[in-house]
């Protein structure tokens, strides 16, 4: 089982998407103040799992650099990272339909 790290970087994407969700909300006729919540329960979940299963995300760069598609409602997050011999360590996470998350 290796140690999962969140990235300075990776902790800033977590607030940032939970203000925007929590923004989104606001501005909504209907909002649920719970999505905010749950999107980054979400993510947290899956990461957690990276701890027992590292290698399950798709490859991005080499054989230890990787993403891992994180559901969430219509779409979902794209979290980025490295695989090293005692840790997984997350170097970003983005909505799906952001970009330049490397």
């Amino acid at each position: 089982m290796r140690t999962v790290i969140l990235s300075p970087e990776a902790s800033e994407d977590l607030e940032r998407l939970y203000d925007f969700a929590l923004e989104r909300e606001m501005q909504s006729a209907t909002p649920n103040f719970d999505v905010p919540e749950r999107a980054v329960a979400a993510i947290a979940s899956a990461l957690r799992a990276l701890a027992l299963n590292p290698f399950m995300g798709r490859k991005v760069r080499s054989q230890f650099e990787r993403e891992i598609v994180i559901s969430f409602g219509r779409t979902g997050y794209v979290a980025y990272y490295k695989v090293t011999e005692a840790a997984v360590i997350i170097g970003a996470v983005r909505h799906q339909r952001e970009s330049d998350y490397h």
